[in-house]
């Protein structure tokens, strides 16, 4: 599949900036320095789209993206680029501000067909724990995708997925993914239009 144009929307510090619209809507989310932007990055073939930072915690608004590509199973669509969590040195007021804004989205938007949470491969944190089980709980099953799975070690991968598996009770399996390598790039795009077609 090929990206024809990915166009910034605008950041939304408040529900009255979501968009209101017929746009089916992918929204992505994860542990601050969970490697969010490089994914990003990675899977539209845009480098400096999302903004990557060495400063975990940078992405502090809902952030919108126009996609279109040449697939007409997902000509058009907004790409939701959600606050990382998890970030202790993010003060604690703006992560009490964050949490409702990413709330309100991801249990209000009305056009959100899919929910990509990625976790690191290599760590399963409570904070990824309670994202999922909070998302089953609103009725939006997530896309889980481990990501930097080029530092695994072949022989560590599926033992370290299979861990990561368990650990977050997962119910269908993560999709290992290297936004070096594009690993796991054409089977998250297949999981995305999957979600967008029903």
């Amino acid at each position: 599949m090929k990206i024809l144009t990915a166009e910034f929307i605008r950041s939304c510090a408040g529900p009255e900036q979501f968009l209101q619209g017929d746009l089916s809507e992918v929204a992505f989310i994860g542990r601050s320095n969970v490697g969010k932007s490089s994914l990003i990055n990675s899977l539209l073939q845009r480098r400096g789209l999302a903004k990557v930072s060495r400063t975990p915690g940078k992405t502090r608004l809902v952030n919108l993206f126009r996609i279109t590509s040449d697939d007409p199973g997902l000509a058009q669509f907004v790409l939701v680029d959600l606050p990382g969590y998890g970030y202790a040195r993010v003060s604690k007021s703006l992560r009490a501000e964050w949490a409702p804004l990413i709330e309100q989205y991801l249990d209000g938007s009305e056009q959100l067909r899919a929910v990509v949470v990625l976790v690191e491969s290599r760590v399963v944190s409570e904070q990824d724990r309670e994202t999922i089980a909070w998302l089953l709980s609103v009725g939006r099953p997530p896309i889980v995708v481990a990501t930097k799975v080029d530092k695994l070690k072949m022989s560590e991968r599926i033992k370290t997925l299979r861990r990561l598996h368990e650990g977050l009770g997962l119910t269908e399996e993560a999709i290992p993914y290297s936004s070096t390598t594009g690993e796991g790039r054409d089977r998250l795009w297949a999981a995305l239009k999957e979600r967008i077609r029903t």
